[in-house]
């Protein structure tokens, strides 16, 4: 059975440092390739776009938000790539994984779909925390409250949660594996109600 919040809000409100123009390096795991992915978010895209007020992700967009380093201007470039050098090595010792996407959830901002088993994400994130470590004086973000999941869309205003929940719950689609090879720095955006990457390295796994 699917549950969820009373109310949804607009996830596009400006964060702190955030506004149009704005660029933010972080890591994200990414999908291209993924057919089965792509079928599953095909598939909830079906189910949720007649009950409208969301922003719904193409196959391009679909990430696994990892850990983010810090605004484009703020952070030299330097220190980015050797992030990455570091990572290289890091995550060398992480092997290849096979993740499940299983039934989405709805959160006030999006409609998110948890992803088991957790531990070797996890295992990624931290390689990539160690390696920001290993360059920077801090690692930005916490450590802890890291929930691995996958949005397929984003809600654009405020209104009542149950026509989410309710198309959710009417769904039978099967759940979606993945093969986790590598991670991605990128440079994402979000100027257009979307999260836009360009990518700066693929560093693979194992």
């Amino acid at each position: 059975m699917t549950t969820g919040p009373e109310h949804m809000r607009d996830h596009w409100w400006w964060r702190p440092g955030w506004s149009v123009g704005r660029r933010f390096y972080t890591w994200h795991l990414t999908f291209e390739g993924q057919s089965d992915v792509h079928r599953f978010a095909a598939a909830y895209r079906a189910a949720l776009a007649p009950v409208g007020g969301l922003d719904l992700i193409p196959d391009q967009w679909l990430h696994l938000t990892m850990q983010g380093i810090g605004f484009v201007g703020e952070v030299d470039e330097k220190d980015v790539a050797s992030i990455a050098e570091a990572a290289e090595r890091r995550l060398a010792d992480v092997p290849p994984f096979d993740v499940l996407l299983g039934t989405p959830v709805v959160d006030p901002e999006a409609i998110l779909v948890p992803v088991q088993p957790d531990a070797p994400v996890r295992a990624v994130r931290d390689a990539i925390r160690a390696s920001i470590g290993d360059v920077l004086p801090e690692v930005p973000e916490r450590a802890e409250g890291f929930t691995p999941h996958v949005s397929v869309g984003y809600s654009h205003g405020a209104g009542e949660a149950a026509s989410f929940v309710d198309a959710l719950a009417a769904t039978d689609i099967e759940p979606a594996h993945a093969r986790i090879t590598q991670a991605e720095l990128i440079v994402i955006n979000r100027d257009n109600r979307m999260y836009e990457w360009e990518s700066l390295a693929q560093v693979p796994l194992g």
